[in-house]
């Protein structure tokens, strides 16, 4: 019995959408790749960490991941294998920002797996 056969939750929410798999790959890249900011915040961290005497600093705002959807990740969630909850999360944010330009409405990650 194949996976063809019946198509996922995920494949099939991106055939109705008609949202091209490449375009997920480049948004997640767009947004999850570490810009100076995340950099300056990551070294804040790892500086606390070395001096004693400070206290932690708690930044408001979080860094991104600094990965991205792979290839092999997009075809895992296509045919249906185990995507990791950190990967689902970027697959969210990914589809949400394509779907912002398409100027359709967001989505949640029960929605998609």
């Amino acid at each position: 019995m194949s996976n063809e056969a019946t198509p996922t939750k995920f494949a099939t929410f991106l055939k109705d959408k008609k949202v091209d798999p490449r375009r997920i790959i480049t948004a997640s890249n767009k947004l999850e790749s570490l810009q100076p900011d995340d950099r300056g915040i990551r070294l804040g961290k790892r500086q606390a960490r070395k001096s004693e005497d400070k206290k932690p600093v708690t930044d408001a705002k979080k860094p991104r991941s600094g990965r991205p959807i792979t290839p092999r990740a997009l075809d895992a969630a296509l045919t249906g294998k185990s995507v990791s909850g950190p990967t689902k999360t970027r697959f969210v944010r990914a589809i949400n920002a394509v779907l912002e330009q398409k100027k359709l409405e967001k989505i949640d990650i029960r929605a998609l797996f």
